[in-house]
This record gives structure tokens, sequence and C-alpha cells, in this order.
């Protein structure tokens, strides 16, 4: 399981104000092989942390590239799993490393091809000089993937993109309260978004969330339902923290890895 909050202003109203804000918890089992965020690709051009699950080598679930473009992935709360499926880190990999799709049309081509993975949800995103994209597609959703509004602020946890799960609501209000303060510096505002996803406080009951999970035991769900998980051998691995503002017309990806 995992979560993501983000806030996506392409045209803030100070020269100084992001054009995105996202903060973002990895939940993965303890034991799942994994290397920690570096720059690698084509010129090093692409920072992200790296699968190295065997037959999963490669894939990833948060990255950002110096060309401006980012991906993030939290699967899809679901019982049946199939061991045949593709892995869903390479469509994060896959995106950062494409020359030639935008944002948009990368989802489109992912969604016809929707049915050959597991649930997921995937965040895509190309920042220019002269115009914003982030895009939105779950295959457990619609068909289609969507672009999203400028100027919003957005959940994404282990159903469809803002389903108004308690952990997502409560974080999201958390999340919303921190990015609207404009008297934070850099290195404050990162403090705060790890406050937020580092927020182990349990919110159960959560008949919505607990409907998605009922495969899974009570315990389990009620471990689910805090922003940053904690069991035994699963919980949240890792916490990132992104902001993207624009310096001489062009994106600036300022990235705060902890794995």
């Amino acid at each position: 399981m995992c979560i993501i909050f983000f806030k996506f202003d392409p045209r803030p109203a100070s020269k100084n104000a992001y054009r995105l804000i996202l903060a973002a918890n990895r939940d993965e089992l303890f034991t799942r092989p994994s290397k920690a965020a570096d720059f690698w690709g084509t010129n090093n051009e692409i920072l992200s942390g790296l699968d190295l699950e065997n037959g999963k080598e490669g894939g990833s679930w948060l990255g950002i590239s110096k060309r401006g473009k980012l991906a993030a992935l939290t699967n899809y709360m679901e019982g049946l799993q199939s061991p045949d499926a593709q892995g869903r880190g390479f469509l994060v990999s896959n995106y950062l490393m494409e020359k030639d799709l935008d944002s948009y049309s990368y989802l489109k081509k992912v969604s016809a091809e929707g049915n050959l993975y597991n649930g997921f949800n995937l965040i895509t995103a190309d920042f220019k000089a002269k115009q914003d994209t982030v895009c939105y597609y779950g295959n457990r959703g619609g068909p289609e993937p969507i672009h999203l509004k400028s100027a919003g602020v957005y959940g994404l946890s282990n159903s469809l993109l803002d389903t108004p799960w308690k952990k997502l609501l409560k974080g999201k209000r958390h999340f919303t309260s921190v990015v609207n303060n404009q008297t934070l510096s850099s290195e404050g505002l990162v403090q705060e978004l790890l406050n937020v996803l580092n927020n182990e406080e349990l919110n159960t009951p959560d008949p919505a969330q607990e409907s998605q999970g009922e495969c899974y035991s009570r315990s389990m769900i009620e471990a689910l339902s805090a922003v940053c998980v904690k069991t035994r051998d699963y919980g949240t691995r890792s916490v990132s923290s992104t902001h993207t503002r624009t310096v001489s017309h062009h994106p600036l990806l300022l990235c705060c890895l902890y794995l």
C-alpha cells in the first residue's frame, strides 16, 4: 500500500512558488530488495529508486527526470493477484525513459494494455517552459486517462484518485494546510511534509477501506488505515517530497528521497 498527496499549480501567483508539491510514502515488504534513489539512464538524467525483485528489476514507484518528466505509482487494493501479470513498476521507469510520448499519450497507450497488469494507479507529468501537464489513469476505474485540473490538491492511495478513505481525507487536509503556508522556507516545507507522511495514527473504523480490503485480516486493515504503516514484516519504507519550480524558464526539480 502507498499514499501520495500533491498540489499542481502550473502558473503560481508568486514567481518563487512551486508548480508542483508532491509528498509520498511507499509501503512494501521489508524483505523486498530495492536500490536507494540515485541517478540513472542516459546521461544520468533520471532520479528514482529501483526495484531489485527477481523478474521486476528496474521498475520503480516514483521518479523524476531532468527533462521535466515525473511518474508516480500506487497499487490498487484487491484480493486476487495474477502471478502472470506484468510488473507495474515498469510503467514508471518506461515513462521516465520515454522520448516521444507526452504524459497523456503515454497513459493512453497504457490504458489499452491495462488488462495485462494487476490493479494500479499511475500519475504522469510533463513540466515545460510554456506548459505543465499532469495526467492520471487507474486500470480499475474509467477506460480513459484524464488531465488533472490546475490549482488543485489531490490525494491517491490504494483505491482510485481522491477516493474518500479516512486516511486520505485526514492526510490531505494536513497536506493542504502545509502547502498553503506561505511563510515556510524550502527546508521548513520539507520538514512539515515529512510530518504529514510520518503520521502513524490509525483511522478506523473506515467502512470504505474495509469493504475494498475484505480479503485482509482485521489487524492488517487497521495497520493500513494509517498514513505511515507499521507492521512486523510490512510497512512504510520510503518517504518522498518533491517540489518543482521554474528558474530561468526551465523546470528545476528539487527532490528529497528517504529510503
